[in-house]
């Protein structure tokens, strides 16, 4: 450009863009899923994305993590290793409900299939942790006593799935730890998405909002393939001249 578009021309972008944005996000996922080892844990966690008061579609949320309200929406975000997103979905806020929770599973598993695959307590679901299981992938998330009028002695969730579903199969609590502290890298994960615009949307409703959310995800999965093809750090957020 001999100068940068006008505001205006963005912002016809953006919402042209709306349209697509999700699929070009998943195809770009498979392609780096063909270059690019994805590891065998998958992370999966919400994420705040604030925006403008003058926005009629956000609503106020309560951010748990934060003990705080914040004004905006939400994404669902599951990442693999080098800290890229494999599967996403736009939501009204932070907190994920199950619907989202299985949807965005399941087109983390179509991409590849991980060892492992941790959430927070937010994501003890029964029916989460079945199809889990169900795919030979062993679901690590915390046992959320809340959810029953008749709590079991358990840590994890997955403890008493495994019980019901094989008497030969065991998993020690030491190894659930392990792969649980692995948890924050998701994070980090979406650290990156941020610094890459993730959290500061500059449009307004609910359509722009999602678009800009896959645009800046598909900026990233393009940083990424950029940084592979030169032989420099995948996990990197910049591309390395």
């Amino acid at each position: 450009f001999e100068r940068p578009p006008s505001r205006w021309t963005l912002s016809r972008f953006i919402t042209d863009f709306a349209a697509v944005a999700e699929a070009i996000f998943i195809e770009l996922v498979h392609e780096l899923a063909e270059q690019v080892p994805l590891g065998k844990l998958f992370r999966i966690d919400g994420t705040d994305i604030p925006v403008d008061q003058r926005d009629d579609d956000a609503s106020w949320n309560y951010d748990h993590s934060e003990d705080e309200y914040y004004y905006g929406y939400g994404c669902c975000v599951v990442t693999a290793a080098n800290n890229i997103p494999v599967a996403a979905a736009f939501t009204p806020a932070k907190k994920v409900d199950q619907e989202t929770a299985m949807r965005v599973t399941r087109d983390a598993l179509a991409v590849e299939i991980p060892r492992w695959m941790v959430g927070d307590s937010e994501f003890d679901m029964l029916e989460w942790h079945d199809h889990l299981l169900a795919q030979t992938v062993v679901p690590v998330a915390p046992y959320n006593p809340r959810n029953t009028d008749d709590p079991l002695e358990i840590e994890y969730r997955v403890e008493d799935q495994i019980k019901q579903h094989s008497d030969t199969v065991r998993l020690w609590q030491k190894q659930l730890n392990k792969t649980y502290d692995q948890r924050s890298r998701v994070e980090t994960a979406i650290g990156v998405c941020k610094d890459l615009g993730l959290g500061t949307p500059r449009v307004r409703g609910r359509v722009r909002v999602k678009a800009h959310v896959f645009l800046v995800l598909c900026l990233r999965l393009a940083v990424a393939l950029a940084n592979h093809h030169r032989g420099n750090d995948v996990a990197s957020p910049n591309i390395m001249l």
